[in-house]
């Protein structure tokens, strides 16, 4: 059965209804505020299921939280934007003087909620039923469900994640595998705590357009898991919880506080009910923790290194700087000072304002038929982890079930106590230079040609459907591919003389060949031959167009910002 079918297949109300009240009084969580004609709101496809999924009252909700941010929303983009044109022209990213009282000042978050104080070891992935079974099952304290960088948003993938939540609350999730494998949720309390990760700021939903205009895709998102699943959750002191992606800035956070006290007011909830942690996975955060802890501050309960899409960011936001050309992938790692400066600055500065410090990813997958390259890939997992733990980290994320024990232990070992917030971290004195220095290192051929396949077998499975992709046993998703693709436009255009911002200084492999686009034109031409039967492999009818695109980004003298806009136009 695919993981889309639940919305076909599925029973005809196994979501709670909400009555189409009058405005709630306190406490009437789930009551949608008071009705008026949703004569505004048009969804440009059909799937079957739909309307239960977004009954009247919901698109009432979804057209006054439109209405209401989508100024806010757009002019914050505008200003990622004209932050970007000053990175562009020179400019480096720096600590805010006009928010120095907030860093300077002595306040702490709100007291974090019993459910997630312990958050040792968190499970990330995608929303399909058969997924979400087995992280809730997997022993993680908590599973971050993706509607983000692990799902393509094809609109019966989003209907279907929202799906699968709903049930998953209730408790009445289960998957039927083709092989006749019965997937069934353990009891409410061996469950992992539930975290969903709407999408960030910069995605449209474009199936769901109001007064003409595509709704965000974080607003969707997030509401319609709120008002589906906010009365249950809160009756198990389980939330609602998100993760929060991709911010900026401390204004995109109180954009974040707006849109969450809206739903909670609509929906009758209290005040800071809805808890968040925010991945600072952007360059430009890193410098605004402190503000945007402080944005947040009724809700809010940490933050988290998002390593990939840090990266990735980095690279963004220096693709004009010659001085910021970064080695291979797999030599940007977080022992490297940048990173490290990042991580650290993290739980110092979360950890003086009573928040949970989380650590980042370990993308690695098991390898079943070869021990030695298994033990390996574990070896670099629990070194990884017990440089998080002995940092001060309060917990860690895996994106394979296998790994759970593998980091548990570590913690276990080096962290007794829930978390350690009493780890103050006082030591730490990253400053601007620290955490925008480049890292040495070299680009190998194998390491140019990965990054070719990487993107093609990505974005190839993407177009198909499939945001969550192992490849080479790691687990692959937009934010891997998004530093691939980024490393391929940074070395060619600062170094083939066809570039973009060549300066005379080509970039080399460590074999002595220089990076052009002769070099990329042969990669990429050879890339089928190196793939072998394409059938076999996720979205492989779709290798082809995402050759072309890769190419097209590769090519293009403005760097896109990033690759799921122009392959979400690609996408039904």
């Amino acid at each position: 059965m695919s993981p889309h079918a639940a919305i076909a297949t599925a029973p005809a109300a196994p979501i709670q209804a909400r009555p189409a009240t009058s405005r709630p009084t306190a406490g009437t969580v789930g009551a949608p505020a008071a009705p008026r004609a949703a004569a505004g709101l048009a969804l440009t496809e059909r799937v079957a299921g739909q309307e239960q999924l977004l009954p009247a009252p919901l698109r009432d909700l979804l057209v006054s939280l439109h209405r209401t941010l989508e100024p806010q929303r757009r002019a914050r983009l505008a200003a990622r934007r004209e932050r970007q044109a000053f990175f562009d022209a020179g400019g480096l990213p720096d600590f805010r003087a006009d928010t120095a009282h907030i860093r300077e000042g002595h306040w702490k978050v709100a007291p974090i909620p019993r459910a997630l104080q312990d958050r040792r070891v968190e499970i990330t992935g995608p929303t399909d039923p058969k997924m979400a079974i087995n992280a809730l099952n997997s022993g993680a304290q908590c599973y971050m469900a993706d509607f983000e960088d692990s799902t393509a948003p094809a609109w019966r993938n989003v209907l279907a994640g929202q799906r699968t939540m709903a049930e998953a609350v209730a408790g009445t999730l289960s998957f039927d595998a083709e092989n006749g494998k019965q997937y069934r949720l353990r009891p409410y309390e061996e469950r992992a705590v539930l975290i969903v990760r709407p999408r960030g700021w910069h995605l449209d939903e474009k199936h769901v357009r109001i007064d003409g205009e595509p709704i965000a895709g974080s607003l969707f998102d997030m509401a319609v898991f709120a008002w589906h699943n906010a009365a249950t959750l809160m009756a198990n002191d389980r939330g609602p919880y998100f993760y929060l992606p991709k911010l900026q800035s401390m204004e995109e956070a109180a954009l974040w506080e707006a849109a969450l006290s809206q739903v909670e007011e609509m929906l009758g909830l209290p005040r800071g009910q809805m808890k968040v942690t925010v991945l600072i996975e952007t360059l430009p955060a890193v410098f605004e923790m402190d503000e945007i802890l402080h944005a947040l501050r009724d809700r809010i309960v940490g933050l988290n290194c998002g390593r990939w899409d840090y990266i990735f960011s980095y690279l963004k936001t220096f693709r004009a700087h010659a001085d910021k050309v970064l080695p291979e992938r797999g030599q940007v790692t977080m022992t490297q000072p940048f990173l490290k400066a990042y991580s650290e600055l993290l739980i110092r500065t979360c950890h003086r304002r009573g928040a949970h410090a989380m650590g980042g990813m370990a993308a690695q997958i098991p390898i079943a038929d070869d021990a030695e390259a298994n033990e390996r890939a574990m070896a670099r997992v629990r070194a990884d982890k017990l440089r998080e733990v002995t940092a001060g980290h309060d917990g860690t994320w895996v994106a394979h079930p296998a790994l759970i024990p593998v980091a548990r232990a570590i913690f276990d070992q080096h962290m007794p106590t829930p978390h350690q917030q009493h780890v103050l971290r006082q030591d730490v004195q990253a400053g601007r230079d620290d955490l925008i220095r480049p890292c040495e290192g070299t680009i190998t051929r194998a390491g140019f040609e990965n990054n070719v396949e990487v993107c093609v077998r990505y974005m190839a499975a993407w177009l198909d459907g499939n945001g969550c992709v192992p490849i080479h046993w790691l687990m692959e998703d937009a934010a891997t591919a998004e530093i691939a693709r980024a490393q391929l436009w940074q070395w060619l255009h600062h170094s083939d003389p066809r570039g973009c911002h060549a300066d005379g200084s080509p970039v080399h492999l460590d074999d002595g060949t220089t990076i052009d686009f002769g070099l990329f034109e042969r990669t990429l031409a050879a890339l089928p031959g190196r793939l072998g039967d394409t059938a076999t492999l996720p979205g492989g009818s779709r290798i082809p167009e995402a050759m072309a695109l890769l190419d097209q980004l590769t090519r293009a003298c403005h760097f896109i910002d990033f690759l799921t806009l122009p392959a979400y136009a690609r996408l039904a």
